[in-house]
């Protein structure tokens, strides 16, 4: 392969510092460009390791993994990538191979998801990557570099929404909790975990075929695509506890329609677009909330507790367990995966395996 330089094209003084450890002259990674007036590309890379952006952290990436976001990043259409040319993936986990910052010595088992990393900034799709101190968390104690990327952005996102409808006030035996996309990568670890502390989860998913992997995840009850997605009056039977909103316009107005009084839907996803069609009368007749979850910018203190909390209370460890809810993939055999996410051909998780 030819070596390219993937660096941003109005160069910033690189934190490389040749005093380090050494590292090897190029790395493989996957990499989308689009030059100025050219046409946009995609495809494996041989990259320069000097012109990987500033930090004080180089981590050798054993494993990622393929959310929405990543499969928008691959995409000239997608809207997501900030820069060119770029490495994406958003999640990331492997070994410190330098450092600049005592607290991530040579050889810690660290990862990173969130902030720029695969849109702005070059990201897991690539054997090396160099961040912020300031964006990397210590491995948690018990929890494997496979098992972080398995959970990935879409695990934490799922974890962030548990916490918050708990912190809301949602206690298991409260009533049934909706999670709708539940096939998806959010919506699979939304279900294993409310099942794993002892909530009634119910998953609408227009996959059908989909039931008994839920089932085995903790799923209770299920409903179909167009149970949460037709028409419906301004306020329907009050039915949820609790919901997790994996898809957005399509099916947030049913949850806020149906949610009990005082309950909240956790919502973080816009697979089926942005608009949000709806009244005030959840609001102001049943005090529900609509609860953001913005994985991508928690900060780091918090990112690393919760984080913890995955190897933890928060683990979906049914999620883990189940061959059926996990797909490996490589660098060679990205492609398939990014266009299936894209695709809305998600069943539960894709890892990547990078190096090792």
């Amino acid at each position: 392969m030819n070596t390219v330089t993937v660096g941003p094209r109005e160069r910033v003084a690189a934190a490389y510092d040749p005093r380090m450890p050494e590292l090897p002259a190029t790395f493989r990674a996957y990499v989308v460009d689009k030059p100025q007036g050219g046409t946009f590309s995609r495809g494996l890379r041989d990259v320069s390791t000097a012109d990987l952006p500033p930090g004080d952290v180089t981590i050798r990436v054993a494993w990622s993994g393929v959310n929405f976001k990543d499969g928008l990043a691959a995409r000239e259409d997608g809207r997501v990538a900030r820069s060119y040319p770029l490495i994406p993936g958003i999640d990331l986990a492997g070994t410190v191979v330098a450092s600049e910052d005592p607290a991530f010595a040579v050889g810690a088992a660290v990862l990173a998801n969130g902030y720029d990393i695969g849109v702005a900034r070059h990201g897991g799709y690539g054997e090396l990557a160099r961040l912020p101190s300031g964006w990397v968390v210590p491995m948690p104690a018990g929890m494997t570099a496979r098992d972080a990327m398995a959970i990935g952005t879409a695990g934490f996102t799922a974890a962030m929404s548990v916490a918050a409808l708990e912190n809301h006030g949602l206690r298991a035996g409260d009533g049934p909790v909706l999670v709708t996309g539940a096939s998806g990568g959010v919506g699979s670890m939304a279900v294993a975990m409310l099942a794993a502390r002892g909530h009634e989860v119910w998953a609408a998913t227009g996959k059908t075929s989909e039931a008994d992997r839920l089932a085995r995840l903790g799923a209770a009850g299920f409903l179909t695509r167009e149970d949460v997605t037709g028409p419906g009056r301004p306020l329907d039977s009050a039915r949820w506890a609790g919901a997790v909103d994996t898809v957005g316009a399509a099916t947030l107005p049913y949850v806020l329609r149906t949610l009990r009084i005082g309950a909240a839907v956790a919502s973080s996803g816009n697979a089926s677009g942005v608009e949000l069609v709806t009244t005030v009368l959840p609001f102001i007749l049943r005090g529900v909330a609509l609860l953001g979850m913005d994985s991508g910018n928690m900060a780091i203190e918090p990112r690393r507790v919760l984080w913890g909390r995955l190897a933890g209370d928060l683990s979906p460890r049914a999620m883990l367990d189940d061959a059926e809810s996990l797909t490996e993939a490589s660098l060679d055999t990205l492609e398939p995966a990014l266009n299936a996410i894209h695709a809305g051909e998600a069943r539960g998780r894709w890892v990547v395996r990078v190096t090792g």
